[in-house]
């Protein structure tokens, strides 16, 4: 039997893909990118972090969906995984970066440092449809679980609904779900979705219906096919924004998630 929440997960948006979980006594941070606007590569950077690397502080956990692009991890963001104990990813990330731990689906980390030991388990995740699999590489996502805290759900690069649903089968529980959004394309692949766009975001909120949805990577990015404004009006449009938990960028909130979502623990 599961518990009602008795803690509350905190969530700082830096941008792009970059968020600043406080989850158990632990600071985790999703793909660091701390780069100034610009081109980079074959993408365009529009807009900076809200915050820098020294005003967010001490890290404990970084939670990489994967190391090969820029927009989620840039030369910022790779020098600050010299200051964290604990860099999470893909297992060919974890080859190729010296202070990382790579993680196969379904992988368990448990991270003793918080206020309640942290249960973290990488879980499916594709970039793009099957075929353009061996160019975007490996991709993952984590769940979050400790004691008395709610089940978390971070998609990662993701596109594919089928994925979610497999975490869905095994963490039915998820109370808060970040979903990196935004329907992001490159010209090279034409109309090939690498990120969820907003209809596969609300049918991957569907998945936990009474999860807090809080849609990320929607911002600072040129390649997105619907970035914030856009994915928005998109539920607005379909009198489903309610559904959305929306982190303006620099906003520190607290996610409480609905009072129908449970947490792990014993009551």
């Amino acid at each position: 039997m599961t518990s009602r929440m008795t803690a509350v997960p905190v969530a700082t948006l830096i941008g792009g893909p970059t968020v600043l979980i406080e989850y158990a006594g632990l600071r985790l941070l999703t793909d660091p990118t701390f780069d100034p606007p610009g081109p980079v590569g074959n993408l365009t950077k529009l807009e900076g972090p809200a915050l820098t690397r020294e005003q967010v502080g001490h890290v404990d956990v970084v939670l990489l969906s994967h190391d090969e692009h820029e927009d989620n991890l840039d030369v910022a963001g790779r020098a600050m995984l010299d200051d964290v104990q604990h860099v999470l990813t893909t297992p060919t990330g974890g080859e190729r970066l010296a202070r990382a731990q790579g993680m196969r689906r379904w992988d368990h980390a448990i991270i003793p440092d918080g206020d309640a030991p942290v249960t973290i388990t990488a879980v499916p995740a594709r970039h793009g449809p099957r075929v353009v699999k061996q160019i975007t590489g490996q991709v993952t996502g984590f769940v979050l679980e400790a004691e008395g805290w709610p089940t978390v759900y971070i998609s990662g690069d993701n596109s594919s609904v089928k994925k979610a649903s497999r975490v869905a089968e095994r963490f039915p529980d998820v109370a808060l779900a970040f979903v990196f959004a935004g329907g992001a394309k490159v010209e090279r692949l034409g109309d090939m979705l690498l990120t969820a766009d907003a209809e596969r975001t609300s049918r991957i909120g569907a998945l936990w219906p009474h999860a807090a949805l809080v849609p990320v990577h929607i911002d600072d990015w040129a390649h997105f096919a619907q970035p914030r404004a856009d994915l928005l009006a998109w539920f607005g449009e379909r009198g489903m924004r309610d559904r959305l938990t929306v982190i303006e960028r620099g906003a520190r909130v607290d996610l409480a998630p609905p009072a129908r979502a449970d947490v792990r623990g014993t009551a």
